[in-house]
């Protein structure tokens, strides 16, 4: 079967838009989360609160917040992102940090009295303690990162605002599905539908694969 030229394309930029934002959402959500997780401060509640509150953020909002921020008259416009992946990238950013966020936290609580003084008495370090802590919470963190990932992939909305939906440049999946239905052609955002359902099939198998490999050899010691 001969795939368009411009189908592989607007695949690949899924993909490259998405795997971006999800890797930036990774490295600020995961330290951010353990450090909600493990740490008290004054103000924490009302942090955990704005987080919890910024995980149900509707794409729209944010789409419009981005395009406000980077469009000709935005005190960003100079930039000139608008329109660009870079923008749908930022979008996506800013829908999936809260969620790997408020998981990560989730998550490291649920080990955090079983293994934080284990780890201190031990003479860990700050650091060491909380990556100790990281990869005991890694299921739930995991599971944070695939509900981002589908978030993430399946969103139309910021993108199709940022991103402006422009063939060869910022067409992706969700908002080819939007213009192939428009048109008329079904079973060609039936297709694309499914090719969405299928990466994030194997994204999902990859992480449980992961995980499971990292759980089997502590059983095996125990055992």
């Amino acid at each position: 079967m001969n795939v368009p030229m411009d189908v592989w394309e607007v695949i690949w930029l899924s993909l490259q838009v998405t795997t971006t934002a999800i890797v930036i959402g990774m490295l600020i959500g995961i330290p951010f989360g353990a450090f909600l997780g493990l740490y008290s401060f004054p103000g924490k509640r009302l942090v955990v609160i704005i987080i919890y509150t910024l995980m149900g953020l509707p794409p729209v909002l944010v789409g419009v917040i981005v395009y406000l921020l980077f469009s000709r008259y935005g005190p960003l416009g100079s930039l000139g992102l608008l329109f660009t992946p870079q923008a749908m990238v930022i979008a996506q950013v800013l829908l999936v940090s809260p969620i790997i966020t408020g998981l990560t936290m989730s998550a490291v609580q649920a080990k955090e009295k079983a293994y934080w003084e284990t780890a201190k008495s031990l003479g860990a370090s700050p650091i060491q303690m909380m990556l100790t802590i990281i990869m005991e919470a890694r299921k739930g963190i995991f599971s944070g990162i695939a509900a981002a990932y589908g978030r993430a992939i399946s969103e139309v909305g910021a993108v199709m605002l940022v991103g402006g939906n422009i063939l060869h440049h910022t067409r992706v999946m969700t908002t080819a599905i939007i213009l192939e239905t428009r048109m008329g052609n079904f079973s060609s955002g039936l297709a694309l539908g499914l090719v969405l359902l299928a990466i994030s099939f194997l994204f999902n198998s990859f992480l449980l694969i992961g995980a499971l490999q990292q759980i089997q050899p502590k059983r095996r010691l125990r055992s």
